[in-house]
């Protein structure tokens, strides 16, 4: 059977093997039932429903489709720059977040960590406008705000620690 959407396919390949495994680590919590529900139950269905989601999707693209073109939809280069500026911003967020008590680099609070977190994650886009990207933090910054610490009454250091002793 040839393959008529490579893109299709490892992405469809890629949502059944993570559902899969996250499924599977689902049934490490106590499941429960329908009517009484564990602290499993919703991440063992989110993971089948992900599994079906992508056997689906690697169907898709195995069966005859003329919207591909007879070559196949091919899979293009990797994305390097996109994918190190989104992790590399995640990574900034948790350590500024929480910072690195095991070498004394403490935590700049929820505001800076999320400034950090809009600002390095808009490299990795083709453009940079600094005023949407300031806009967006702002926005951003406000929000979990209002919902983290607002709201929930989470204990999350906001601002900087050296600014708060």
């Amino acid at each position: 059977m040839k393959i008529k959407s490579q893109k299709d396919f490892f992405a469809g390949l890629m949502f059944l093997v993570v559902g899969g495994l996250f499924a599977i680590g689902a049934t490490r919590y106590n499941v429960g039932s329908a009517a009484r529900m564990g602290p499993g139950y919703f991440p063992l269905l989110l993971g089948i429903l992900l599994a079906f989601l992508g056997a689906c999707i690697i169907f898709h693209s195995l069966a005859h489709n003329p919207a591909h073109d007879a070559n196949g939809d091919k899979i293009g280069k990797w994305a390097w720059r996109p994918i190190a500026f989104v992790l590399g911003a995640n990574l900034a967020f948790g350590v500024l977040l929480g910072g690195l008590p095991s070498i004394g680099f403490p935590s700049f609070g929820l505001i800076a960590a999320i400034y950090a977190l809009t600002f390095i994650a808009s490299h990795a886009g083709g453009e940079f406008k600094l005023r949407d990207v300031v806009i967006l933090a702002t926005i951003l910054a406000v929000g979990s705000y209002l919902a983290f610490i607002v709201l929930l009454k989470l204990q999350i250091p906001v601002w900087p620690a050296f600014l708060m002793s």
